[in-house]
C-alpha cells in the first residue's frame, strides 16, 4: 500500500530539495583531442608539486600512462603511481593506495582510467584526510574533512565518475557494494580526451556506452528529477543512441569518441543530483556476488526492469522515447514500448549476453532483498517492488540454459580494458 512508502517518499522530498540547493562546484571540463595533456599544465599551475598518478596495469602496459607521467615531469611535478586498481576495486586496493600516498606525501591525484581508478582515487583521497575505515564513508554526507585535490582523465565513456559526487567500492568479505555520496568527491577538473578511447576494444566500448544509457534513462525516471537533470539525461540518452553505435563500428572516429564522452559527462551530472534506481541496484549485487562488469550488468538489466515498470513509468519513457527520435507515436504506451525494444535490439547488436550464466536460483531471494535495501532511502525510484517481484525479475535474467555468449560476463573489466 501506498501509506506504507509515505516515510520514503518524504525523506526523498527532503533530500530532493537539499540536492536542488546545495551549491556543487563542479569540475572545471576541458574537452578535444590533447586534452589530458592540457589538465596535466593545469595541474601543476595550480601549484601540486607532489602527485599520486592512480590508474591499473593494463592502461600502464598499453602505454596510454606513460605520457602523461613524462609530462608531469616537464611540469616539475613528482610523481608516484598507484597502478593496483582492478575492476570493481575493494577495500584492500583503497588502503594499498592510501599507503602510497603517504610514502609519496602526496598533495593531489590524478585519476587516469575508467570508472574503477577515478573512483579509487575518491576513495583514496577520502581516507587520506578521514581517520575512518572505507565502511564507515560509505553513505550519505560523511566525507567530513574533504580530500586533496584531485584531477580525472577517463579513458572510457561510461561511468561518467569524473563528474559525479559517488564512489563505489567492493567488500568481499560481506558479498556488497559500498557507495560514498559526497560534494567533497567531486573532482576539481577533468579532461574528456577522445584520443585516450580510440583504443578501446568493441564489447568494452558498447558495455561503457550502455552504462552511461542507464544513467541517462534512471536519472530522467527518478521521482527526485529536476528541470536541469531532465535537459541533461535528455541529451544523454539521444546522443548515446546515435553516437555509441558508430563508436563500436568504427573505434578510432575521434568525433563520434568526444561526443560519447560528452554524452557520458551528462549522463553523470545529471544522476548524480537525479539519482539511479533498481537497475542499479540489482546490477551492484550482480557485480558483488558475480564480478560481472557494471555495465554489462546494467544492459543486462535494464529491459528487464523499464518492462516490470511499464505500468509506472510509461508516460515519461514515452516522452525520452520521442525526444530520442526512437518513435513518433503518440501513444505513450506504443512509445514506451519501442524505448524498450531499442534497448534489447543495442544489446543484441553489441553481442551482450541476455542472461546471466553465473547467477544461480538459490541466490535470489538473497539478491532481491540486497537490492531492496539499497533502494530504500537511497533512491527515488518511480515505483517500489517487492520481494516476489525482484524475485520474478531475477529469475528472468537466470541461463536456460547458458549459451557461449555469456562467458563475456566473466571476462570483461569496467576499467576500459580486459581484465
Amino acid at each position: 500500500m501506498m501509506w506504507q512508502h509515505l516515510p520514503l517518499r518524504v525523506y526523498l522530498l527532503i533530500l530532493k530539495a537539499i540536492t536542488a540547493l546545495l551549491p556543487l562546484l563542479w569540475p572545471y571540463c576541458l574537452e578535444g583531442p590533447g586534452s589530458a595533456r592540457d589538465l596535466v599544465r593545469l595541474l601543476a599551475e595550480a601549484g601540486h608539486r607532489r602527485v599520486l598518478v592512480v590508474s591499473d596495469a593494463e592502461l600502464v602496459r598499453l602505454g596510454l600512462v606513460a605520457p602523461l607521467l613524462e609530462e608531469l615531469e616537464r611540469h616539475g611535478v613528482a610523481w608516484a603511481l598507484f597502478d593496483g586498481v582492478t575492476p570493481d576495486p575493494d577495500i584492500g586496493q583503497i588502503e594499498a593506495g592510501l599507503t602510497c600516498l603517504n610514502s609519496h606525501r602526496a598533495e593531489a591525484l590524478l585519476a587516469i582510467g575508467g570508472g574503477s581508478p577515478i573512483d579509487a582515487a575518491k576513495l583514496i583521497g577520502a581516507r587520506a584526510r578521514n581517520r575512518r575505515p572505507v565502511r564507515r564513508l560509505a553513505g550519505l554526507f560523511r566525507i567530513h574533512r574533504g580530500m586533496p585535490p584531485l584531477y580525472a582523465i577517463p579513458t572510457t565513456a561510461g561511468t561518467g565518475s569524473e563528474t559525479t559526487l559517488a564512489a563505489v567500492v567492493s567488500d568481499p568479505a560481506r558479498r556488497r557494494k559500498l557507495a560514498a555520496v559526497d560534494p567533497r568527491l567531486l573532482p576539481r577538473a577533468t579532461a574528456l580526451d577522445p584520443e585516450l578511447m580510440v583504443g578501446l576494444p568493441a564489447h568494452i566500448t558498447a558495455a561503457t556506452g550502455m552504462d552511461a544509457l542507464t544513467h541517462a534513462v534512471e536519472a530522467f525516471l527518478s521521482r527526485n528529477a529536476l528541470p536541469r537533470t531532465d535537459r541533461a539525461a535528455l541529451q544523454a540518452a539521444r546522443e548515446t543512441l546515435t553516437q555509441l553505435p558508430r563508436c563500436v563500428a568504427a573505434g578510432h572516429d575521434l568525433e563520434a569518441r568526444l561526443r560519447m564522452a560528452r554524452a557520458a559527462h551528462q549522463a553523470g551530472y545529471a544522476f548524480t543530483q537525479a539519482g539511479v534506481g533498481y537497475i542499479h541496484a540489482i546490477a551492484h549485487q550482480l557485480g558483488a556476488w558475480y564480478h560481472l562488469p557494471h555495465g554489462l550488468a546494467n544492459a543486462m538489466v535494464m529491459p528487464h526492469l523499464l518492462e516490470e515498470s511499464l505500468p509506472t513509468i510509461a508516460p515519461r519513457l514515452a516522452s525520452l522515447a520521442r525526444h530520442c527520435q526512437v518513435t513518433t507515436s503518440t501513444d505513450d504506451g506504443v512509445a514506451a514500448e519501442a524505448f524498450i525494444a531499442r534497448v534489447r535490439r543495442l544489446n543484441a547488436d553489441f553481442g551482450i549476453p541476455e542472461r546471466v550464466a553465473a547467477l544461480r536460483g538459490e541466490d535470489i531471494p538473497a539478491l532481491a532483498r540486497a537490492a531492496r535495501a539499497e533502494v530504500r532511502f537511497t533512491y527515488a525510484v518511480p515505483r517500489y517492488l517487492g520481494q516476489a517481484e525482484l524475485e520474478s525479475l531475477l529469475c528472468g535474467l537466470m541461463a536456460q540454459p547458458a549459451s557461449a555468449g555469456d562467458d563475456i560476463a566473466a571476462t570483461e573489466g569496467d576499467n576500459g580494458r580486459p581484465s
